[in-house]
């Protein structure tokens, strides 16, 4: 018998985050995927045929990342893999799930061998981009506990279950309904940011000024990423001026580096510096012309995530928090940053922090200020 907050999960996935509707083209990509998330998979599969879809289930084992960016050889990292290229141009729905029994597989893998393998699939990656940008592409983005993400969020299997779920919304008797109320929530902050032209943002841990005129604030409420819970947008790109220091580990395919400090002038990043790690923060910034500019500003407002994880995918969303991310930015934010990497990195903004719009104080400390 299936667990039912699962059977609830995968309704959520299918008839909220994406909206699958008859004749839907369904990827189910689970990547990597370990047995323990055979349920889930299946329960989703069930649930899009129930709903009138297509489901393609397309599953890679643990290791079959980690195994290609160790052995191919350079003709074959810039092979395009052409379902992924089907997926980008064609399909309907993308619907993705992680499930890693280990997420520093790739910890020891050449960078260089990273940027290769991006920059082969870089056209897949902005086709995407802009079909979800589009509305074309629905999509969302999650994983399914297992101890490898415990391990990391210092938890038990359980505790990370309980965690896992409740920021999901999945410890509510109507999900959805916890999701709209919180689309309805942001929908007063996007109008209000969306009337502004620059932003400075205070704290401890940073002193950085953005223009976003002319670029559009969009609020996220379980329709993209699961758990979800953020305001974000794509700033001006030279406008970033000032400096950063991230409050927690920044990880990147599988890769930790800790303690990153960042100085902007004219939107780029001239000075970068890391105390673990800093090699691979260095080339990951020089994996092309886009990677050292922001491409997008989030704001973290899920108040069901109140722990840092060590997946971005949680820690992003997490109430009193902004981040920032390298690279890439989302067209449908007005965004022209290309790139093919999108690093996100975290601020605690819950002490002694504020976000001043056009020199009108609108966020402190964690907090919205709002009338």
């Amino acid at each position: 018998m299936a667990d039912p907050r699962l059977v609830k999960f995968a309704d959520l996935l299918v008839n909220y985050s994406t909206h699958v509707r008859p004749g839907d083209r369904v990827a189910v990509r689970g990547f990597p995927l370990t047995g323990a998330a055979e349920p889930l998979i299946l329960e989703l599969a069930q649930q899009i045929l129930a709903a009138g879809g297509h489901p393609h289930v397309l599953i890679q084992p643990e290791g079959a990342a980690t195994l290609y960016l160790q052995q191919a050889n350079d003709e074959q990292l810039a092979y395009v893999n052409p379902w992924l290229r089907m997926i980008s141009e064609t399909f309907d729905v993308d619907l993705r799930i992680s499930s890693a029994a280990n997420t520093r597989s790739n910890s020891n893998i050449d960078p260089a061998r990273l940027n290769r393998l991006r920059e082969a699939n870089k056209e897949v990656v902005e086709t995407w981009f802009r079909r979800t940008g589009s509305g074309a592409l629905r999509w969302v983005a999650t994983r399914f506990p297992t101890p490898a993400y415990a391990q990391d969020a210092e938890m038990s299997l359980v505790e990370f279950e309980d965690f896992f779920y409740r920021s999901c919304f999945i410890d509510q008797d109507d999900p959805i309904e916890r999701w709209s109320n919180l689309a309805a929530t942001q929908a007063r902050a996007v109008e209000r940011l969306n009337q502004v032209r620059s932003l400075r943002l205070r704290g401890p841990d940073i002193d950085l000024q953005l223009d976003v005129e002319g670029r559009k604030f969009i609020a996220c409420s379980g329709e993209t990423n699961m758990p979800d819970g953020e305001i974000f947008t794509g700033p001006v790109e030279e406008s970033a001026s000032g400096w950063v220091r991230f409050s927690y580990p920044c990880i990147y395919v599988g890769v930790e580096v800790d303690g990153v400090e960042l100085h902007f002038e004219q939107g780029r990043v001239v000075e970068a510096r890391a105390t673990k790690n800093e090699q691979y923060l260095q080339s990951t910034l020089a994996a092309d012309d886009g990677a050292s500019y922001l491409g997008e500003l989030g704001i973290g407002t899920n108040t069901n995530i109140q722990r840092f994880s060590r997946s971005m995918l949680f820690d992003e969303k997490m109430a009193g928090t902004i981040h920032l991310a390298l690279g890439g930015g989302y067209p449908e934010t007005g965004s022209k940053n290309h790139s093919s990497i999108h690093w996100d990195m975290l601020v605690n903004m819950r002490h002694e922090s504020e976000i001043v719009a056009d020199g009108e104080l609108i966020y402190s400390n964690g907090e919205f200020m709002l009338d």
